[in-house]
């Protein structure tokens, strides 16, 4: 089913949400198994620079990264036991999540994908990875897979501004994400583009420019996180020492809604913060609370009586 014909703001909802799109497609509710096929990045390897981003260590969102790394198939069976632990629910989307997951020799690309798929209770799959890692041999077999199962793939664009992806030791320029985008639509699988609110520098107006242009570039769905910090990394330092300020849950929230305000009402949201396992994270605690986020992000919403896509304008 496409994602334009759920009508959710008949169901009531004030954002286009990714639990209920799954729902709606599928008829039942689908959870993500995290899998780690041991890929690197660009500017891990050395390739474009070394380091890794400022903020990211594998190990604080991927469960993968923090356990001993399974064959791709044990690893979804793993998940899938964890997960039915919290959840009711026996169907899944085998999700490569940690490091870049299109960053490889097409044949071990080709392993990997096909390998997930052959476990009976994954009905789709879901690809993280970075605009600038999709090749077009790499974008004709995600066509492929496309075509076989439901298909996500997740590019980190985290900001339109240039100055931003510098200081996180990105390794490329915004200018990759439109490149990506227009090599990888019609090819039948889902678009959708990571966002990071709260980088140090970006002003208000800043973040909302991330959001008109994301409008007007249109990915299928997307996920937005609040900037965090965890141990180990070069971001904790700088939050360590005062030039990083992180944003406090008020913030965060009135600036979410003002974001997703600009939306297309169409846009799936897939998240709308991120966080962190507690012995890994430095800040904001506030993150840890979701259900306490949650709530605070619908109560702004009626406050303002307002919702996704209310100030769109197409173009």
């Amino acid at each position: 089913m496409p994602a334009s014909s759920f009508d959710w703001r008949g169901a009531g909802l004030r954002y286009f949400s990714y639990n209920r799109f799954l729902k709606h497609k599928f008829g039942c509710r689908v959870q993500k198994v995290s899998l780690d096929a041991g890929f690197t990045c660009p500017n891990v390897d050395g390739s474009i620079t070394t380091g890794g981003c400022t903020f990211c260590d594998n190990r604080s969102f991927s469960p993968s990264r923090r356990i001993k790394r399974l064959d791709i198939l044990d690893q979804v069976s793993d998940g899938i036991r964890r997960l039915k632990i919290r959840y009711d629910c026996d169907t899944f989307i085998a999700y490569f999540q940690p490091a870049t997951n299109t960053y490889g020799k097409l044949e071990r690309l080709r392993e990997v994908y096909y390998r997930a798929l052959e476990h009976p209770q994954v009905v789709g799959m879901a690809i993280g990875t970075r605009p600038d890692c999709v090749p077009n041999e790499v974008l004709d077999l995600l066509e492929e897979v496309a075509g076989k199962t439901y298909l996500a793939v997740e590019y980190g664009v985290q900001t339109i501004h240039d100055r931003s992806l510098e200081w996180m030791n990105r390794g490329h320029g915004y200018a990759c994400f439109p490149d990506a985008m227009a090599r990888s639509r019609g090819r039948g699988f889902e678009i959708c583009a990571h966002i990071m609110l709260g980088l140090p520098g970006e002003s208000h107006d800043d973040m909302l420019a991330t959001a008109r242009e994301i409008a007007r570039q249109q990915p299928d769905s997307v996920k937005i996180h609040n900037l965090y910090a965890v141990k180990k990394t070069e971001l904790a330092d700088q939050v360590a020492r005062g030039e990083v300020q992180l944003m406090e849950r008020a913030e965060y929230v009135r600036t979410l809604v003002d974001f997703l305000e600009l939306l297309p009402p169409t846009m799936i949201v897939e998240r709308v913060s991120g966080d962190a396992p507690p012995d890994y994270l430095i800040g904001p605690n506030w993150c840890l609370d979701k259900p306490g986020l949650l709530n605070a992000l619908e109560q702004e919403f009626k406050t303002r009586d307002t919702w996704q896509g209310k100030l769109w304008q197409p173009t």
